[in-house]
């Protein structure tokens, strides 16, 4: 359960507003996310085989990815411009776990697990630059194997673990 805290982007009116961070100490602040696109078998054999017609799924998905991480603020409109010092964004294949370590069952099915870590040292933290480096390759490896099967799904998309600033650090549960 998290503690209930005021909503930084709100004015007591309503109004939302961009946050300001100018006496905030520059501090290197760290972020990662996670997220999974799921697909059949034959799916996850074709991209790791390197045989999309769209060509290299997984190299566009990390180029998209690390792009997608610089242009955070242009695409959620109360982020800040940030001028990050790292994206990493790994892909690999996996399966799901049992659904319950209580009740194990058969792995779930193959999936491309997206993992994207964001650094600053700066005034403001850098999760949603994680999260959208996340999104937006997961949304790539969609894009570009779509024609085989269009019933691929992106879910899990979460915050995995923060360092840095005046919340300190954050690690989801799990993990």
């Amino acid at each position: 359960m998290t503690e209930s805290k005021d909503l930084t982007h709100l004015r007591p009116s309503g109004e939302a507003h961009m946050v300001d961070v100018s006496a905030k100490p520059a501090t290197e602040r760290v972020a990662t996310a996670e997220g999974r696109v799921v697909m059949s078998t034959d799916t996850l054999d074709l991209v790791l085989r390197g045989d999309a017609k769209k060509g290299d799924v997984l190299g566009a998905a990390r180029i998209a990815g690390i792009m997608a991480a610089k242009k955070t603020h242009e695409l959620i409109p109360l982020c800040h411009p940030l001028a990050i010092t790292k994206v990493e964004v790994d892909i690999a294949p996996e399966t799901e776990p049992p659904a319950s370590p209580a009740s194990p069952g058969p792995p779930g099915p193959p999936a491309l697990r997206v993992q994207a870590t964001v650094k600053v040292t700066g005034q403001t933290g850098v999760e949603m630059e994680a999260l959208t480096a996340v999104t937006v390759a997961c949304l790539t490896i969609y894009d570009m194997v779509k024609a085989v099967e269009r019933g691929m799904r992106i879910e899990g998309v979460r915050l995995i673990e923060k360092q840095g600033g005046k919340s300190g650090h954050f690690r989801a549960e799990g993990r």
